[in-house]
């Protein structure tokens, strides 16, 4: 059988400059080097905020063991919670009438709920801010304005 003899494949002999801007080829010609765009490096966080999501029962009680430790809340801290544009801020009260549950669970009192609109089985962001003391409820109304408008401001209104 003879046909054509098949080139073999050589990789090249191209010393690359350490910096990526150019390239010297064997015949000591000089040719442009592409480089893959780098992503953006995000900011290292600087706040101490702990984030937790849970799931609201038939009881009204959220719970979130991670969230409650960092604020040192354990079974029977006073508490006060009010309502401020649809977000529960709870905070450390000695002559508060709300406590944290034996359980370790944050009960939010049925007027506290329907004030927000939150029903069984809602799931809420709770963040904890261990510098202030305090835990704000996010119920899901208010998470839908917040990602809405970060989507719109931030993703030039592409949802898709």
């Amino acid at each position: 059988m003879t046909g054509p003899v098949i080139k073999p494949v050589v990789p090249s002999t191209t010393r690359a400059r350490q910096d990526g801007q150019s390239a010297v080829g064997q015949h000591g010609t000089v040719t442009a080097r592409r480089t893959l765009p780098l992503p953006a490096v995000p900011e290292p966080r600087d706040r101490g905020v702990v984030y937790g999501l849970a799931a609201v029962d038939a009881r009204g009680r959220v719970a979130d063991q991670a969230v409650l430790r960092a604020l040192g809340w354990t079974p029977g801290t006073r508490l006060a919670i009010r309502e401020t544009r649809g977000l529960l801020i709870t905070r450390t009260d000695p002559h508060g009438v709300f406590s944290v549950t034996t359980q370790g669970h944050l009960r939010l009192p049925a007027p506290v709920r329907h004030c927000c609109g939150l029903l069984p089985g809602d799931r809420v962001l709770l963040t904890a801010e261990p510098a202030h003391g305090t835990l704000v409820v996010h119920p899901p109304a208010v998470l839908d304005d917040m990602i809405a408008h970060c989507h719109s401001t931030r993703l030039d209104g592409d949802t898709a």
